[in-house]
């Protein structure tokens, strides 16, 4: 690190470091471990509404400045939910299991694409085998086309899961994304 840095920072100061990449990055100091020489800066972000989060290591960074210093006593954080960030994590997972599952069943590209799009909608959806069960009544098997679709004839979630894959084989087809328009509903 060019230059002397202070052994703490201050909650609510402006720092600005320049990293190993030559990439600077200012911001309001939000934590600092002095033992790694981690720092957490929060910066203003292209959307307004939100904001940037770094954690910096400050013995990869060539020049550290303290643009202004708090000395106040900082408010105190808001608490995080835990719960909702647990279920976040869990989804996650549970997201990331079905996707290796259907690596490990070698389904294709284009069924793994139609799984997520899906995904995306409804809850239930699963894999048996390389065939994607949604609702635990229909079922799409390879290659993953409307005509492929089959389930109860009369029922509402067949006639729904065939707009998806018409919009996502539609997309594909385009080039655009394989997000599920949100003027489809649930009926």
């Amino acid at each position: 690190m060019a230059g002397l840095v202070a052994d703490c920072f201050s909650i609510g100061s402006t720092v600005a470091c320049t990293t190993c990449f030559k990439q600077l990055i200012e911001g309001e100091v939000l934590a600092f471990d002095q033992q790694t020489k981690m720092l957490i800066l929060k910066c203003s972000s292209n959307n307004s509404k939100l904001n940037d989060v770094y954690i910096v290591n400050l013995s990869l960074c060539s020049d550290v400045q303290v643009k202004k210093e708090v000395n106040s006593v900082p408010e105190v954080p808001q608490s995080l939910n835990l719960q909702r960030l647990s279920t976040r994590a869990r989804n996650q997972v549970e997201q990331k299991r079905m996707q290796v599952s259907a690596l490990a069943a070698g389904v294709s590209q284009e069924g793994q694409h139609l799984f997520l799009a899906i995904a995306r909608t409804i809850n239930e959806v699963a894999w048996s085998g390389q065939n994607i069960v949604v609702f635990k009544e229909v079922t799409i098997t390879p290659p993953y086309k409307v005509d492929n679709v089959t389930g109860n004839p009369e029922s509402r979630q067949l006639t729904y899961v065939k707009k998806i894959v018409e919009k996502h084989t539609s997309d594909q087809v385009t080039g655009t994304s394989s997000v599920v328009s949100s003027t489809l509903s649930t009926k």
